[in-house]
C-alpha cells in the first residue's frame, strides 16, 4: 500500500490542539502538502463528534490516506476511521501529548519536518502496527492506539483535559497534584488471558504503546508490533512515595519499584466500581471493559520508526 503524488488526502485538523495555541498549523500543513503535489482537503469541525462525521463525508473512493493534525485525541478518532475505510494514517503532531508520534519517531515541535517525513513515507509501504480495542458493557468497540487508563491515572487525565494551562506534559503534573489529595487504592478484578485475579491498585493501565500523558513511559518495553498488550498495575503506596516514583516514569525507571507490575497479555478484562476508562486521552466507558489487541491492524507513515533516537 503506497500513496502516489496527486492522490487525494483527507487532512483532519483539530483547531483546539494545545488549546488553540496551534490553530494556524492546519493551514500550514495543507499548504505544504499541496506544494508537494498532493490533493489535500482539510476537515474542521466544532467538536469531536462533528469532526468524525465531517471526516466520513470527506473520505471518497480516491482517498488514499487520512492525515491528522493534532494530538492523541485526533489519533484516537483516526484509528477507528482508518480501520473502517482501510486507510493508512499520517500524523502531524500538534497536541499536548503526542505519544503515538513519540513512539513512531515523528518530529515534534517542527511542522515542516513532520510534513517532510510524511511525504517521504508516502513513497514507501506504510508500517503495520497493532491497535488496541476496548469493548464496553454494551458491546461497543472503541479502537485505540496508545494506552487505556483505568485508575487514578484516568482521573488525572480527566482533570488534565479540563485544564487550560500549562501546556504539554506539565498539565498532567498539575492535574496530578490537584487530584493527589483524593489518592486512594481501589479494588479491581482483572481477568488476564482468562485468569481472574482480585487486587487493590492505585493505577491500572492496558498499553499498546510505551507512553501516555506527554511522554510518561508507563510501559517502556511495550511494542507496537508484538501483538501483545502490556498490563500495568501500581500497588498501594503513600502520597509521598507516589511523588517520589512519579518523576521516574518519564524515563521508564519506575519499573524497578517492587510495587509496579507489568505483564503481557492478549486479552484483559478490567472491573472496578465507579471508574471511567480513557484511551488516547479520550473518554471511553465506565468499567467493566474488555481489552484486546489486533496485530498489524493499523498502517502508518513513519519512516523513522525503529531508528535510534
Amino acid at each position: 500500500m503506497s500513496v502516489a503524488t496527486g492522490d487525494h488526502l483527507v487532512v483532519v485538523i483539530n483547531p483546539a490542539a494545545s488549546f488553540g495555541k496551534n490553530s494556524g498549523v492546519g493551514d500550514q500543513v495543507l499548504a505544504l502538502l499541496r506544494e508537494a503535489g498532493y490533493e489535500a482537503d482539510g476537515v474542521r469541525a466544532a467538536n469531536y463528534a462533528a469532526l468524525q462525521t465531517a471526516t466520513r463525508q470527506a473520505i471518497g473512493p480516491t482517498t488514499r490516506a487520512l492525515v491528522i493534525v493534532g494530538g492523541d485525541g485526533m489519533v484516537h478518532l483516526a484509528v477507528e476511521l482508518c480501520g473502517e475505510y482501510s486507510l493508512p494514517l499520517g500524523v502531524i503532531p500538534t497536541g499536548t501529548g503526542n505519544d503515538l508520534a513519540r513512539h513512531l519517531g515523528i518530529p515534534l515541535g517542527d511542522v515542516a519536518s513532520a510534513v517532510a517525513d510524511l511525504v517521504e513515507g508516502f513513497a514507501k509501504v506504510p508500517i503495520a502496527i497493532d491497535r488496541g480495542v476496548a469493548k464496553d458493557s454494551a458491546g461497543v468497540s472503541h479502537p485505540f492506539a496508545c494506552v487505556l487508563s483505568a485508575g487514578f491515572d484516568a482521573i488525572v487525565t480527566e482533570r488534565a483535559n479540563r485544564l487550560r494551562f500549562p501546556k504539554g506534559r506539565h498539565r498532567y503534573t498539575i492535574a496530578l497534584l490537584i487530584e493527589l489529595a483524593q489518592l486512594r487504592p481501589r479494588r479491581y478484578v482483572l481477568t488476564i488471558d482468562g485468569v481472574e485475579e482480585t487486587g487493590s491498585y492505585l493505577l491500572v493501565a492496558v498499553a499498546n504503546s510505551q507512553s501516555f500523558g506527554g511522554g510518561m513511559k508507563v510501559t517502556p518495553a511495550a511494542s507496537l508490533q508484538d501483538g501483545k498488550l502490556d498490563v500495568f498495575t501500581l500497588a498501594p503506596l503513600s502520597r509521598l512515595a507516589f511523588l517520589r516514583i512519579y518523576p521516574r516514569v518519564f524515563r521508564g525507571l519506575h519499573v524497578s519499584d517492587h510495587r509496579v507490575s507489568i505483564r503481557q497479555a492478549s486479552t484483559v478484562r478490567v472491573e472496578c466500581e465507579g471508574v471511567v476508562a480513557f484511551a488516547d486521552g479520550e473518554v471511553v466507558s465506565a468499567l467493566p471493559i474488555d481489552v484486546s489487541v489486533e496485530r498489524g491492524r493499523l498502517h502508518v507513515f513513519a519512516p523513522r520508526f525503529g531508528q535510534p533516537a
